[in-house]
C-alpha cells in the first residue's frame, strides 16, 4: 500500500508570518492536531497542538504575542505519495514523529498520520500475508 492510498489531501496550513493564536485558531476550527506552516504556498514547518501549548507554558504569553517563528522545531520529517506505508511508518517510529506532510516534489499534496497508518492496519496485514504468499510460490526449492 502506497501513502497516496491512506494520507488525507486536505491540509491545514497557516502562514509563516502567523501567530500561535492564529495557529491555535486553524488546528480547533479544522479539528486537526497539527498545521502545516507554509511560505509562499511552499511548506516549512509543521507545527502541533503540543508545540503550542509547551510555547504557551514555557513562555507566559498570550498566544497573539508568539510568532510562528519563535517556535523551535526541527528538520521535518516529509514523504511522497508513491512510498510504502510501511516505510513511513518504520520512518515515522525511528524520528518520533505521528505526522507526516507528503510532497510531490515542492507541492505540499498531503498528510499521513499515525492514526491513518493504524486505520489501515488490517489492510496493510492482508498485502503483506499475500506478498508473502507470492514470495513463496516464486522462491526456489
Amino acid at each position: 500500500m502506497q501513502v497516496r492510498e491512506l494520507m488525507s489531501t486536505d491540509v491545514v496550513t497557516v502562514a509563516v508570518g502567523a501567530t500561535l493564536a492564529d495557529a491555535a485558531d486553524r488546528l480547533l476550527d479544522a479539528g486537526v492536531g497539527s498545521v502545516i506552516v507554509v511560505e509562499d504556498g511552499d511548506p516549512v514547518g509543521i507545527l502541533t497542538e503540543s508545540a503550542v501549548l509547551r510555547a504557551a507554558r514555557d513562555t507566559g504569553s498570550p498566544l497573539g504575542d508568539i510568532d510562528i517563528r519563535d517556535v523551535g522545531h526541527g528538520a521535518v520529517v516529509t514523504t511522497t505519495p508513491s512510498k510504502a506505508v510501511t516505510t513511513v511508518a518504520r520512518l515515522m517510529a525511528d524520528e518520533g514523529v505521528k505526522k507526516v506532510p507528503v510532497l510531490d516534489g515542492l507541492d505540499l499534496v498531503g498528510i499521513v498520520t499515525l492514526t491513518d497508518i493504524v486505520w489501515a492496519l488490517p489492510s496493510l496485514r492482508e498485502e503483506a500475508t499475500a506478498m508473502e504468499g507470492v514470495r513463496d510460490k516464486w522462491s526456489p526449492r
